[in-house]
């Protein structure tokens, strides 16, 4: 059964679809988060919803029923249990890793089919957003910006100089009705030093790049043929063939021969360039849950003195100190004199790392996968 298309036009708020691309392992979340269990099939923040749900959860009162699930064919089950909403056709399966190019723009030229005059809203599942009320007000006013004829970014006002997101400069207010915040996106910075990323906050001119799209189907096509012609005619053939019984035989066979590349490269900074970019920028709190210490900062799980728990029936005893404990164990955990600390102890891998440190997690997955290691990757 394929999604249910909303026929009113009164509104560009009626034509949105909502697209969750669940994709990445999360490497430096190991050994918690793994290619069969990925970072977005957690719950990280204690909040007893995982990344997904809470997506899904946020996305709901914007579009719906209308959204589709991007993910891998390793991870269908663990994702319809957890959205028991989608529908099998809303379910798009990747057989092996594409980029977001791929994944994002099947998405979009599968509502094209079903409807050109869609306008898609692309979320990563693995996003930690509060408050959703200012979320969704952000999006509201994105979808009315792609109504206008942009391709819509929403970026988060930096609230610290960080090296480790790329960056969006916005320029005039486009004066969109009901969209009061819309600005023109002057062009696409990539991973800053501290000095010039501390300039970026300072003009007031820049806002993080989270990922986030929004656009008319027809808009986002449109320039993903015109850079990046062979992955448009593979994707459109497989769009083509999807509410159809001739989808898995299509998928399969072209999915493996299209180019890999991400969606910024493949569309939104040529589409800049082009001044098809706008920029809403989010008051909302945002966080990638990019290492452990994201997961000590947002966590609403118990604290044992300063160290933050996590781990249903976690048995941890502590003594002067601090950090962050992740169990998926009954072992018991003690911390004695030890300040900013990160304990993950799974039943077949122990990570001990340091606040400061857990950045480098990925070059422990790295070197294991070179090692042959790959039974705990």
């Amino acid at each position: 059964m394929t999604t249910d298309i909303v026929t009113s036009r009164d509104s560009p708020l009626d034509r949105f679809i909502a697209v969750i691309p669940a994709g990445g392992v999360g490497t430096r979340l190991w050994p918690l988060s793994r290619a069969a269990a990925p970072k977005f099939l957690h719950d990280l923040t204690g909040s007893g919803s995982t990344l997904l749900r809470a997506t899904y959860d946020r996305l709901e009162p914007l579009a719906g029923r209308g959204m589709l699930v991007v993910t891998g064919v390793a991870h269908r089950n663990a994702v319809c249990s957890q959205l028991p909403e989608i529908g099998e056709a809303d379910l798009v399966l990747e057989s092996e890793p594409k980029d977001s190019g791929a994944a994002i723009g099947l998405a979009a030229a599968i509502l094209y089919q079903r409807d050109p005059e869609i306008i898609m809203g692309s979320f990563a599942a693995d996003q930690v957003i509060s408050p959703d009320e200012l979320f969704q007000d952000a999006v509201r006013e994105a979808i009315h910006t792609a109504a206008a004829g942009k391709i819509v970014t929403i970026g988060i006002k930096p609230t610290h100089p960080s090296t480790g997101f790329g960056y969006i400069r916005s320029g005039e207010n486009l004066a969109i009705a009901k969209a009061p915040s819309a600005q023109s996106v002057v062009e696409f910075v990539e991973k800053p030093s501290e000095d010039v990323a501390q300039q970026y906050v300072d003009s007031g001119e820049y806002v993080w790049n989270a990922g986030m799209f929004v656009a008319p189907v027809s808009l986002m096509l449109k320039h993903l043929e015109a850079n990046q012609p062979e992955l448009f005619k593979g994707l459109t053939e497989i769009a083509e063939a999807w509410d159809t019984p001739e989808r898995d035989e299509v998928t399969a066979r072209l999915w493996p021969t299209l180019p890999k590349i991400a969606i910024d490269y493949a569309v939104a900074e040529p589409a800049a360039a082009a001044g098809d970019v706008a920029v809403v920028p989010g008051t909302f709190r945002w966080d990638d849950v990019g290492d452990f210490a994201s997961v000590g900062r947002l966590n609403s799980a118990r604290e044992v003195d300063d160290v933050t728990v996590l781990g249903e029936g976690a048995r941890v005893f502590t003594e002067n100190a601090s950090g962050v404990v992740v169990t998926d164990t009954k072992r018991v955990i003690a911390l004695i004199g030890i300040k900013d600390v990160v304990i993950v102890d799974t039943p077949d891998a122990l990570l001990v790392t340091t606040m400061a440190n857990s950045q480098r997690v990925k070059a422990a997955v790295d070197a294991l996968k070179a090692s042959g290691d790959t039974d705990v990757l």
